[in-house]
């Protein structure tokens, strides 16, 4: 039967000859995803290029295969040929090692993992609440957080006084174990020691094999003043304890601000409603009106309407991040007046008909009954 003859080794990974060792790893990278078996099922095709394509790679990976390569083509390394073997069983890196260097992240193992190292601590989060006062001008509190701290009783170490951690059986101390998928086998960390190679045979008796217990940690967290909702201050290293000997995360305390009886936060600015009368509304006037400060003297002029905003410049918040303070926007609500007795609905009908043959007190009633005159004469 006539063999097949192969493709170049680099046209099968798509880069030039002199490309470098991250060029072939990411190009090769690139075509185990898309031809992954896993990811390919019952595609015959697809399984030959995946095998096409990690076959080139272990060749080019490696400095002296690559070399024979180079000089002599597939003759230099194909052994039915007297080189120095390629494909599966060959000298040098193998299938599995290949693939749990570029592909580790696809099974969710981890080549050579953390064997034996010392893990980070959990970062927390702490939900506070404030009032818009207290974000506005900043604050101290008191905070009380849940978290796991390391076990006193074994110094973090799970084992019990006197004892130590020993080697896992499982993996015998390597971390890792080797697990068949398909045709080829891929390395995952150890399931029963998490990584670590050890194992607790004797667990101590306070935090029961873990190093850390849970506990309530009372912190002081200094709020800066301008902070808003959906803002973070963190806490180094006020985050769960790490384990064997591993650095504690961190603590984020997330800002929510509650929502106030006058005022409404819009970034730096501050918004309020204001109710007038409507003889201070026609008339205009002088108001006062809050401020997180303190209350002002807002002068309305005559002839107010609905809706008309006043803005009062410096009067709102100075944001945390730097710059000057926003501004405080007046809406003006003009209010009608409700249980009226006998002599003011007299007063107010003799008002009406004053009103009555004049359209121009009412200008913007006068043009809504023309443009509503018009649309039905249109039609």
């Amino acid at each position: 039967m006539k063999r097949m003859a192969k493709r170049d080794y680099y046209e099968v990974l798509g880069v030039e000859r002199g490309a470098s060792e991250s060029e072939l790893k990411k190009a090769y990278r690139r075509l185990a995803m898309k031809y992954h078996p896993d990811r390919n099922p019952d595609d015959k095709s697809a399984e030959e290029q995946f095998k096409e394509a990690n076959e080139a790679y272990e060749v080019l990976s490696d400095a002296s295969k690559r070399a024979a390569y180079d000089q002599y083509g597939h003759a230099g390394v194909d052994p039915s040929m007297g080189g120095g073997g390629a494909g599966f069983g060959g000298g040098g890196a193998s299938f599995s090692d290949i693939f749990g260097d570029v592909f580790s992240d696809f099974f969710g193992g981890a080549r050579g993992g953390s064997r034996g190292g010392a893990q980070r601590g959990s970062d927390l989060r702490y939900t506070l609440e404030l009032d818009l006062e207290e974000a506005v001008r900043g604050t101290t509190v008191t905070i009380r957080v849940p978290t796991l701290v390391a076990c006193k009783t074994c110094d973090g170490s799970g084992a019990k006084k006197g004892t130590a951690p020993v080697t896992c059986t499982t993996c015998g101390g390597i971390g890792q174990v080797r697990m068949q998928q398909g045709f080829f086998s891929v390395q995952q960390t150890c399931p029963r020691c998490h990584g670590t190679g050890k194992m607790i045979a004797d667990p101590c008796g306070t935090c029961h094999g873990q190093g850390r217990v849970e506990e309530h940690k009372t912190l002081s967290v200094k709020v800066p003043a301008g902070v808003d909702t959906g803002d973070r201050i963190r806490l180094s290293g006020e985050g769960e304890a790490g384990t064997l000997g591993g650095p504690p995360g961190d603590l984020y305390v997330v800002v929510n601000v509650r929502e106030h009886p006058i005022f409404q936060r819009d970034g730096k600015h501050l918004y309020c409603e204001v109710p007038i009368s409507f003889a201070d509304a026609a008339l205009g006037g002088e108001l006062e009106v809050p401020t997180l400060d303190g209350r002002v003297k807002l002068k309305i002029p005559e002839a107010t309407q609905t809706g008309k905003l006043f803005r009062l410049r410096g009067k709102g918040v100075a944001p945390v991040r730097g710059g000057g303070a926003g501004d405080l926007m007046c809406r003006v609500a003009v209010e009608t007046p409700v249980n009226l007795d006998k002599r003011q609905r007299e007063l107010l009908e003799e008002f009406r008909r004053t009103l009555q043959s004049d359209g121009s007190h009412s200008p913007k009633a006068s043009n809504w009954f023309e443009g509503m005159k018009r649309f039905f004469g249109d039609l």
